[in-house]
C-alpha cells in the first residue's frame, strides 16, 4: 500500500501534537530505505518515529537492522539531541518536511513518498547535504550541494478544493469516477467511495451532470476529506490473497470483506508498514543468502565433476598399463611395435613425439616415456601415474569438504538472519518491572530488590503501612515487599519467602533449607543508630521476626498477559502457573544465565500460539528476570491462565 495525500495530512497533524518538545535521543538504520528515530522527553514516555520511503509515522515496534543505510552517519552527526520543531506537508502532495533545531543550527529532512521514494537532508536554506537517491531528469535534478527542488505539482490541491473546481467536470465526456480520480489525485478506493456517497452511476459522463449532481459530488468530496484529515475515523485493516490495506473510514459495504477493526488509523498503518519492512528485510536477506548458496552449490558441483574426471583418467591410465603388461608376456618388447599401436587404439590412446619428446597420449592425458624402456617398465610408469592421479582427488576432496561446510554454514546463517529480523514491541514499562516482581497466588503484587540500589529503592520509595517486608537469613539477600497484605495471605507469605531465598545468594551456592522472615513496615529503620553505620541497601530491623522455612529452591518463568500486552514474570512455581499462560520451571546448577536465557526462550517458542510474541521479546529481557547463578530447566508447560 502507499499513502494518499489526505492520509499524510492526518498523520502530520497527529504527529505535530505528539512530538512537541521531544528531542532526538537516537537514530537507527532499519533498511536502506527506512530510518527509526527515538525521541525523548524529560516527563513523557519515549516515542519512536519511522521515516521511510513508504511514509512517516509513530510506531510501537522496533525492527532490528536489516540493511545498511547510507544516511545514518550524517543524520546522527547533524540531528542527535535536536528537537523536532515542525512537520509540514507540501500542499496535498505526498511530500513532508520535518524541521529539526538545536545547537544554533536548523536542518530539514524531506520525505518523498511516491514512486521509489526518497529521503533528503537539507540545511535551512534547502541546500542538499545528503540523500538516498540522486536524480537527474529533464525537469529536476537532486544531488549533494544542489538546492532541493520539489517535483512539478500534480495539479489541484485537494485540501483546498472548491465547487468551481468540481464544476469543470461539465466540460468532460469522461465517466465521472475516472474524472474525479484523475482531477483530485485520489486513490481508486476514495474515488469510488465519493461516487458511492452521491448515489450516482460511476460511468455517467461528466457533461451530462446536473448542477444538483455536481453539488452531490462536491459535498461528498469535502465530507470524505474532512473525515480523513481530521481523524473522524473508524479504521480497518483489510486483507485479501494478494494485498493488504488500512482504511481510516469504512468504504462501501464492509460485509464479506476480510476486515479487522483497529483502534486507530496510525496503529493500522504502523502494523502494515512494519510488516512490509519486515518482509522486505527477509526478502533482502534471502536474496543475498541465495546468491551465496548458488555460488557454493555451483562450486561443489564443479568439484564433484573434477573428482569424477580425475578418477576416470586414473582408471584409463591403469587400464592401458594392465593391457601393456599382459601383451608383454607374448614376447613383444618395444612400445613402438605396430601391435602395440593397434592395442593402444582400443583404449583411445596412441604414442607420439612432440618437440622430440616421446610420450603416450591416453584420453588426452600426455605421459612422457622412454621408448627404449621395456614394456614392463613402461607399464610400471603408467601404474605410478595412475596412483598419482588418484592422490590428486584427496586434495580436491579436502576442498570439497570445506565447500560443503561453508554451504551448510551459509544456509544456517541465512535461516538465523531471517529469524533475527523481528518486531520488538516497544511497550510502556510497568513501574514494578525495574525490580524483581511477581503476582502471588492470592493476587498480591510482590516486588524485590536486584542489588543494593534497588533494595534501597524498594524500601524507601514503595514501602506502605499495609505491606509485609521479607528478608532471608543469608548475606546477599534481597528485600521483598508483599503489597497490601492481609492476615489471610498465607499462600502469598510462603511464596514471597521462597522468592526471597531463591533470589538471594543461596541460589548460586545451592544452599537448601534456609529461613526467610517477614516483619511490619514500622520495624524497618532506614537510619543506623547513633554512631553506627549500615551499608547501602541494608536496614536496621527492630522487634521480633516471623520465620518461614523454605525447603526447596525452585523458580518459574512465565508469560503473563496484562492489558493486551505480555510480560515475563519470575517467581515461585505455584504463583507463575496460576497467573501465566505458559511457564518454564528452573532449579540451581547447570547453565550460566546467558545460556539458560536462550534455552528458556527456545522452550517458550514451542508454545506455537504465542510464537511471534515470544520472538519479539529480547534476550536481555529473558536474562534480566533470571536469578543470579547457574540454573537448569526441569519442566515446561501451559499455565492455568491459558484456559
Amino acid at each position: 500500500m502507499t499513502l494518499a495525500g489526505i492520509e499524510l495530512r492526518y498523520l502530520i497533524t497527529e504527529m505535530n501534537k505528539q512530538v512537541k518538545d521531544y528531542y532526538v535521543s537516537n537514530i537507527y538504520g532499519v533498511s536502506r530505505n527506512s530510518i527509526l528515530f527515538k525521541l525523548h522527553h524529560p516527563d513523557k514516555p519515549d516515542l519512536l518515529v519511522m521515516f521511510s520511503t513508504f511514509g512517516l509515522w509513530t510506531t510501537n515496534v522496533k525492527i532490528s537492522q536489516m540493511e545498511e543505510n547510507r544516511l545514518i552517519k550524517r543524520l546522527r552527526n547533524d540531528l542527535l539531541r535536536s528537537k523536532i520543531v515542525e512537520i509540514k506537508q507540501l500542499g496535498s502532495e505526498r511530500i513532508a518536511y520535518v524541521t529539526f533545531s538545536g545547537f544554533d543550527q536548523e536542518f530539514i529532512l524531506v520525505g518523498e513518498f511516491f514512486g521509489d521514494g526518497n529521503i533528503i537532508l537539507c540545511n535551512k536554506e534547502m541546500k542538499i547535504l545528503s540523500l538516498l537517491h540522486s536524480i537527474d531528469v529533464r525537469h529536476r535534478k537532486l544531488g549533494v550541494g544542489l538546492n532541493y527542488v520539489p517535483p512539478p505539482s500534480s495539479g489541484l490541491n485537494i485540501l483546498e478544493v472548491t465547487k468551481e473546481n468540481i464544476e469543470e467536470i461539465k466540460t468532460s465526456s469522461t465517466p465521472i469516477v475516472r474524472w474525479v480520480g484523475r482531477t483530485l489525485g485520489l486513490p481508486g478506493k476514495y474515488t469510488e467511495e465519493i461516487i458511492r456517497m452521491t448515489g450516482l452511476d460511476p460511468d455517467k459522463l461528466g457533461n451530462t451532470l446536473t448542477d444538483k449532481e455536481i453539488d452531490y459530488i462536491f459535498n461528498a468530496t469535502k465530507d470524505l476529506i474532512d473525515k480523513v484529515i481530521t481523524g473522524k475515523h473508524d479504521s480497518y485493516i483489510i486483507r485479501d490473497i494478494k494485498n493488504a490495506d488500512v482504511i481510516p473510514i469504512p468504504l462501501g459495504n464492509m460485509e464479506g470483506k476480510n476486515a479487522v477493526k483497529v483502534s486507530s488509523f496510525m496503529e493500522g498503518l504502523d502494523s502494515l508498514f512494519s510488516e512490509n519492512l519486515l518482509e522486505h528485510g527477509k526478502s533482502s536477506q534471502s536474496t543475498t543468502a541465495n546468491q551465496k548458496i548458488t555460488e557454493l552449490e555451483h562450486k561443489l558441483e564443479e568439484q564433484n565433476k573434477a573428482i569424477l574426471l580425475v578418477k576416470e583418467r586414473s582408471s584409463s591410465i591403469a587400464g592401458v598399463a594392465r593391457a601393456l603388461l599382459e601383451i608383454s608376456y607374448t614376447g613383444i618388447l618395444s612400445i613402438e611395435d605396430p601391435v602395440i599401436q593397434t592395442l593402444l587404439s582400443k583404449y583411445n590412446s596412441h604414442v607420439a613425439r612432440e618437440s622430440g619428446i616421446f610420450l603416450i597420449n591416453i584420453g588426452g592425458e600426455k605421459i612422457k616415456l622412454d621408448p627404449q624402456s621395456s614394456i614392463q617398465a613402461i607399464a610400471s610408469t603408467l601404474f605410478n601415474e595412475s596412483k598419482k592421479q588418484m592422490r590428486a582427488t584427496d586434495t580436491i576432496n579436502l576442498e570439497k569438504k570445506k565447500t560443503e561446510k561453508n554451504l551448510e554454514l551459509v544456509k544456517k546463517q541465512a535461516s538465523v538472519a531471517q529469524d533475527s529480523i523481528v518486531f520488538a514491541v516497544q511497550k510502556k514499562k510497568e513501574w514494578f518491572e525495574r525490580y524483581r516482581w511477581f503476582i502471588t497466588s492470592d493476587g498480591r503484587l510482590a516486588i524485590g530488590g536486584r542489588d543494593a540500589s534497588s533494595n534501597s529503592a524498594v524500601i524507601r520509595k514503595h514501602l506502605n503501612q499495609n505491606d509485609k517486608v521479607f528478608h532471608a537469613e543469608i548475606v546477599g539477600s534481597p528485600f521483598f515487599l508483599l503489597r497490601e497484605s492481609t492476615e489471610d495471605d498465607i499462600s502469598s507469605v510462603k511464596e514471597v519467602s521462597q522468592a526471597t531465598v531463591c533470589f538471594s545468594r543461596a541460589w548460586r551456592a545451592g544452599i537448601f533449607g534456609l529461613n526467610a522472615y517477614w516483619m511490619r513496615p514500622d520495624q524497618v529503620k532506614t537510619a543506623a543508630p547513633s554512631g553506627q553505620f549500615i551499608a547501602k541497601g541494608s536496614f536496621v530491623i527492630e522487634g521480633s521476626k516471623n520465620f518461614v522455612q523454605v525447603s526447596t529452591l525452585q523458580l518459574a518463568i512465565g508469560l503473563y498477559e496484562k492489558d493486551e500486552s505480555y510480560l515475563l514474570m519470575c517467581g515461585p512455581p505455584s504463583a507463575i502457573k496460576k497467573h501465566c499462560i505458559y511457564y518454564v520451571m528452573i532449579e540451581p546448577s547447570g547453565s550460566d544465565m546467558a545460556d539458560l536465557a536462550k534455552k528458556v526462550k527456545l522452550e517458550f517458542m514451542k508454545f506455537k500460539e504465542k510464537e511471534e510474541i515470544v520472538k519479539a521479546i529480547s534476550m536481555d529481557d529473558f536474562t534480566r528476570i533470571l536469578p543470579a547463578g547457574d540454573s537448569h530447566i526441569v519442566e515446561a508447560g501451559e499455565g492455568e491462565a491459558y484456559n
